[in-house]
């Protein structure tokens, strides 16, 4: 019996593990848009070998293998923004939503307007630590970034546009 537990634990984060096989594209959007593993498919995959997880004292926290992933540029130029006209774009942001409810902001300008290349991923897949348990499939990362652990989305759930009051 003193086994079971530990065994139905188990079970039970690993269900955990698999809830973010999907997100939504929401708020300020014409219509609502849910992406998949699969739609993901039919965008051009960016691959990078690894990349190492930095929090925000620059202590190294972890390291990504084989990242494979979609611009998220590339992703929401398919989502059509309920704005008068583009000249306002650059008073809109998105909020991204992890499982856990932990949020990163965005503005517009950073995510369409950025030199960097490869400046938002939305990771479809990843080899992390074995010791840390990555919170679902679908993730958003800033690859450039020092800190990277401060935009490090794990089971990403949705991504909200709003425009600035």
């Amino acid at each position: 019996m003193k086994y079971l537990i530990p065994i139905f634990l188990l079970f039970g984060l690993t269900v955990k593990a698999q809830e973010s096989k999907q997100f939504v594209v929401e708020g300020k959007v014409k219509q609502q848009m849910t992406v998949n593993l699969n739609m993901l498919k039919d965008y051009k995959s960016v691959s990078i070998d690894s990349m190492t997880i930095y929090n925000h004292l620059m202590v190294r926290k972890s390291v990504l293998k084989n990242v494979k992933g979609v611009l998220l540029k590339d992703l929401l130029a398919k989502v059509e923004i309920d704005a008068p006209s583009p000249t306002v774009l650059s008073e809109y942001y998105l909020v991204c939503t992890a499982s856990d409810n932990y949020k990163v902001v965005l503005s517009w300008n950073e995510v369409f307007n950025s030199k960097t290349m490869n400046n938002f991923l939305i990771l479809t897949s990843f080899e992390a630590n074995p010791a840390k348990a990555e919170k679902g499939n679908i993730a958003m990362i800033a690859p450039g970034d020092e800190a990277s652990g401060r935009r490090f989305v794990k089971g990403l759930s949705k991504i909200t546009i709003f425009r600035v009051n």
